[in-house]
């Protein structure tokens, strides 16, 4: 059975970004899709201090729920990561987090299927939607999108539900979640070969 789990970056552990999360979750399951929302937490969340120990373990050095995403990341499919929207950006929580679940992950992202969804009251969504993006784009990941940028409005989960648009997104979002997930393993069963990925070149611009 195919697995994707659902980040939860807000402090508030059944909140609106939750709600829209759920909404998502709701579509992969019709779809016989299994899935987790992990929450990040309301406390403190560790940045990445670039120690590298994780190219020699493979795990981070604060062992917290990264290291418990890293232990079943070969057995997912999709990661979905949710965002309250705090001055224009997804929380400090949830960005110290991914800094240090993608360092740590290395090549293991690619292929996976990556979306993203925020929530705010009014604005300031396009610019979290917009850092968030950049972690799957890094990483060789297929990204879900929608009919429409994916965010909700509302100050409660209640005034959530009732963004008509804002939820019909998120299902979309699913839906196409879905539906390359299912192609993407067609496409293994076709045997269609991974992407070749070259020897890494890394270069500055400093003569």
């Amino acid at each position: 059975m195919s697995k994707v789990i659902l980040i939860n970056g807000s402090p508030n552990e059944f909140g609106c970004t939750y709600t829209g999360l759920r909404e998502i979750e709701a579509v992969l399951n019709r779809h016989g899709i299994d899935t987790e929302i992990i929450q990040i937490g309301e406390g403190p969340a560790a940045g990445c201090n670039g120690c590298n120990a994780c190219a020699h373990t493979g795990k981070c050095r604060h062992d917290d729920k990264v290291n418990y995403i890293l232990d079943m990341l070969d057995d997912i499919d999709g990661i979905v990561v949710g965002s309250p929207v705090y001055y224009a950006a997804a929380s400090g929580q949830v960005t110290a987090f991914l800094d240090r679940l993608f360092w740590s992950a290395g090549t293991r992202m690619a292929g996976k299927v990556g979306a993203m969804m925020v929530s705010c009251r009014r604005a300031g969504s396009t610019a979290a939607l917009d850092q968030l993006y950049k972690y799957f784009a890094i990483a060789a990941m297929p990204m879900a999108t929608s009919q429409y940028w994916p965010m909700i409005h509302g100050n409660t989960p209640e005034e959530v539900k009732q963004d008509l648009e804002g939820m019909q997104v998120l299902r979309f979002l699913g839906e196409n979640m879905a539906w390359l997930i299912a192609a993407i393993q067609a496409g293994r069963q076709a045997g269609i070969p991974a992407p070749i990925r070259e020897e890494r070149v890394r270069t500055n611009f400093i003569r």
